[in-house]
């Protein structure tokens, strides 16, 4: 058996179990030496005589797929999200597809509640200002009785509506596969999306990236947003029109940004750079050590139990033969 690594944290220190896993299962196992997401003929140049792909937030494309060997039997994902592999594309080549949902929930909801605060007091730049020997004052907003808008109540949005609600936060949610019960159980309202968009005073993303989500925050789902609204994102970055949200942050009718996604990434010019309550981080929600083993631990099991022709619930694309 031979299998590609590319997730560029998979080497860490606490992965070393995940690590060693793979190495005995495998005969051979190739590491990204590039240091970043591989695209294109980057990884088909990478594939040659393999049979499982652990990947990270590579692009696999439709084009790469039908380029693959016939060797490749599985894509096993590094974290949860796949809206970078064609998936049908993958299952027409054969190809089995799973992912690692709920291992870096917490790590991201916690990103997510730390950016909320950070932006309703503008930390960063009160540090900064500090840091230069200044002394400004700054008035910010607090959490408490404010309303949260979650889009997308799975297992990050869940975790981020149950440390809102320990903060005093009236939690509302929108997500079309809606988990009743959770929201019964812990006081969360149900509600449209537009009608969160328009009520919250704190929207949180957690929704995957496709054609039906592509700038589901657009300049006009801003202009009937309440004014001051905030916006955290640490899903995927195409999810926001950046562009429109920075207007809307100079014309104040936006009052803050918490982001850790963007539509280019690594991010080097954006209209959302230096302005004030808007706080960026490197998409670096599931980089704590928790979650960074629990994924690796987890895409390796993936990987091998469909190597070995075993039972895999995170398949996502299950047909015969896998």
């Amino acid at each position: 058996m031979k299998i590609l690594v590319t997730p560029t944290s998979f080497l860490k220190p606490d992965n070393a179990k995940a690590k060693e896993m793979i190495e005995a299962f495998a005969d051979e196992v190739v590491y990204n030496d590039l240091g970043r997401p591989l695209k294109g003929d980057e990884v088909l140049e990478r594939l040659t005589g393999v049979d499982g792909y652990i990947a990270g937030v590579d692009y696999i494309t439709a084009d790469v797929v039908e380029k693959m060997p016939g060797s490749v039997k599985v894509i096993s994902r590094y974290g949860a999200g796949v809206d970078r592999v064609d998936i049908p594309a993958c299952t027409k080549k054969g190809i089995a597809v799973a992912n690692t949902p709920g291992a870096n929930a917490v790590a991201v909801c916690e990103l997510a509640f730390g950016l909320m605060l950070c932006a309703a007091r503008n930390i960063p730049k009160l540090h900064a200002a500090v840091e230069r020997g200044e002394w400004p004052r700054s008035e910010g907003v607090e959490l408490c009785g404010k309303t949260l808008g979650i889009v997308g109540l799975g297992a990050i949005g869940r975790n981020l509506a149950k440390r809102a609600i320990a903060f005093g936060m009236v939690v509302q949610a929108y997500d079309p596969y809606f988990d009743d019960a959770f929201a019964k159980d812990n006081g969360i309202r149900k509600a449209g999306l537009d009608e969160v968009l328009r009520s919250s005073d704190f929207i949180s993303l957690h929704v995957p990236l496709s054609d039906s989500t592509r700038h589901m925050i657009s300049q006009e789902r801003i202009k009937k947003m309440k004014r001051g609204a905030v916006i955290i994102n640490t899903a995927r970055g195409g999810l926001i029109d950046e562009t429109a949200a920075a207007k809307a942050l100079q014309d104040s009718r936006l009052g803050g940004m918490g982001l850790d996604a963007f539509e280019q990434e690594p991010l080097t010019d954006s209209p959302l750079k230096g302005l004030d309550r808007v706080v960026l981080t490197p998409h670096t929600g599931a980089h704590t050590g928790e979650a960074v083993q629990a994924m690796g631990m987890m895409a390796v099991e993936n990987c091998i139990a469909v190597l070995k022709g075993e039972e895999c619930r995170y398949v996502l694309n299950k047909q015969k033969g896998f």
